[in-house]
C-alpha cells in the first residue's frame, strides 16, 4: 500500500470519529433527557463534514468516486446542521431550559444514522 492510501485511511478514521462524536453526544443528550444541542455535537458535525469533503477528492484510490452518493451525503449533512441551528435558536428564544423540540432533536439523530448508513451501505 502506498503512503497516499495510508493517509486516506487516516482521513476515513477522522471522518468516522466525527460521526461517533456527533451521534454519541446526541445519544447522551437523548438518554439523559436534556435534549440540547451541545458544543460536542457541533464539533462532531464539523469534523465529519470537513473530513468528508477531503475524502470527496479523488486521491489515493484506483477507482471512480460515486459523486451522487457524496452529494446526497453532503445534503443530509447540511440538513443536520440546519436542524441543529434551528433547534439551538428556538431553544434560546423559548427561554428556560434550552431544550430542543423533540421532532427536531429526533430528526438530528435519525439523519445522522442515515448518513452513516449511506456511507456504509451505498456502493
Amino acid at each position: 500500500m502506498d503512503p497516499l492510501q495510508y493517509l486516506r485511511l487516516i482521513v476515513v478514521f477522522i471522518h468516522l470519529s466525527g460521526f461517533a462524536l456527533l451521534f454519541g453526544a446526541w445519544a447522551a443528550e437523548q438518554f439523559s433527557g436534556r435534549r440540547q444541542v451541545t458544543p460536542l455535537m457541533n464539533i462532531g458535525l464539523a469534523i465529519a463534514g470537513l473530513a468528508g469533503l477531503v475524502l470527496a477528492a479523488p486521491w489515493g484510490i484506483s477507482y471512480d468516486l460515486n459523486y451522487v452518493k457524496i452529494g446526497v451525503k453532503l445534503v443530509v449533512l447540511i440538513v443536520i446542521g440546519a436542524l441543529m441551528g434551528i433547534g439551538q435558536s428556538r431553544a434560546r428564544k423559548g427561554g428556560g431550559d434550552g431544550k430542543v423540540a423533540p421532532g427536531i432533536f429526533w430528526s438530528i439523530g435519525i439523519l445522522t444514522l442515515l448518513n452513516a448508513g449511506l456511507g456504509v451501505l451505498w456502493r
